[in-house]
């Protein structure tokens, strides 16, 4: 390769600014919410503007978070919700991809069409809630793994995936006597692990931050996932039994904290499971969105 030009040399310099310009624009938010949650609950509510460091520093909103007990009830139940889910959804997932993948497979095209269909198209909220009720899930764990168990979207990804393994090796497994379930655990999601990975990433993700068929179809405060409860102190406002002991004129100031370190907590742990896969994320999506 020749030396650079200056257009070139301009180019890039241009690039880097805006590339770290946007790396700010989006780890900012972020970092406010970090610095807010750390800082004195009384210097934080008198500042006004861009926040760039913690106001001196405190932990008492994150104690007064993990002193609640919802807080730990939801944590738990989010994390059975998510570990449950995600089991489910991947089952459920690749055996409904291995099955629309088999070449031989009759009216193919039309169970494809259905199933397409409804990313366009489906019953509503009402509908929704009179089936979960009438097939008696409400108010149970169930309401929350069973009706999401498999997203159209993620079945067509791992369907396109799962054809991209070569016959030869199916035919090699049966002619050695090997079975429908011998074949697609053994030979054709060890083949498809970076698009497994991105699967366990988007329906972790999904069942972490989902909140709103938790708040239709539960009423038991016990069995509410985490981000309903955040849900609560975010918009209900309700931190009044997280700052007991503080003054009146404190409790709106230790609030505004709180919520801010409850943010924090509930947002961190998949944060940190995101660079253990990202090295799958876009390998997966590539094999899953393009039929070779």
């Amino acid at each position: 390769m020749g030396a650079q030009t200056t257009g070139d040399k301009i180019f890039n310099v241009v690039n880097t600014i805006l590339m770290l310009l946007l790396c700010i624009v989006t780890l900012y938010p972020f970092l406010y919410v970090l610095f807010a949650s750390l800082s004195e609950a009384s210097s934080f509510i008198q500042h006004r503007g861009i926040l760039w460091k913690p106001l001196g520093f405190n932990l008492e909103a994150y104690k007064a978070v993990f002193a609640n007990p919802m807080i730990t009830t939801g944590y738990r139940n989010t994390l059975l919700y998510v570990a449950g889910g995600t089991t489910i959804n991947l089952f459920m997932t690749a055996l409904g991809a291995y099955v629309l993948s088999r070449r031989n497979l009759y009216f193919k095209n039309m169970m494809m069409f259905g199933i397409v269909i409804t990313m366009v198209f489906s019953g509503g909220l009402i509908p929704n809630f009179i089936l979960i009720n009438k097939l008696g899930m409400m108010n149970t764990p169930w309401a929350l793994l069973i009706p999401g168990a498999i997203s159209t979207f993620n079945l067509i990804i791992m369907r396109t995936a799962f054809q991209g393994v070569p016959i030869s090796l199916e035919e090699s497994a049966r002619i050695d006597g090997a079975g429908e379930f011998t074949i697609l655990f053994r030979i054709i999601i060890p083949l498809s692990m970076p698009v497994i990975a991105v699967m366990i990433l988007w329906y972790a993700v999904g069942h972490w931050n989902s909140y709103f068929s938790a708040l239709v179809y539960l009423r038991d405060r016990t069995m509410y996932p985490l981000q309903l409860v955040l849900r609560e102190i975010l918009i209900a406002n309700s931190t009044d039994s997280m700052s007991t002991g503080a003054a009146m004129d404190d409790k709106y100031a230790i609030g505004e904290t709180i919520k801010y370190a409850t943010i924090i907590v509930s947002t961190l742990p998949i944060i940190c499971l995101y660079p253990f896969l990202q090295k799958y994320f876009v390998k997966g999506v590539l094999i899953g969105a393009i039929k070779e």
